[in-house]
């Protein structure tokens, strides 16, 4: 269970990591996958994903980072999710409201 940094309107899926821990479960190495994504990480296409996560939620995150680790976040992974091999491992909850960053 945990969150994505973007969905585009044509259902791909975009993780986002500094560590690049989370990557392989969400690649499929976990038998299933349950993702709670808030409204605002919804966008239109692949480029405005891709622009969302350096412009709007890695400042947030390295703002985040700095204040409890002492160091900033980086995208030093990038997965993007078009289509699931397993029907069913995944479930994205769309939320109506803005959650996360």
């Amino acid at each position: 269970m945990g969150s994505v940094a973007a969905v585009t309107e044509t259902g791909s899926i975009v993780v986002a990591s500094g560590s690049g821990s989370q990557v392989p479960a969400c690649a499929g190495g976990a038998s299933s996958a349950i993702w709670v994504v808030g409204a605002q990480k919804v966008v239109p296409d692949l480029a405005t994903a891709l622009r969302r996560i350096e412009e709007h939620a890695l400042p947030l995150e390295s703002a985040r980072t700095e204040a409890a680790y002492g160091w900033p976040s980086a995208v030093n992974s990038l997965l993007v999710l078009n289509a699931e091999q397993r029907p069913g491992r995944v479930t994205v909850l769309l939320l109506r409201e803005a959650v996360g960053f």
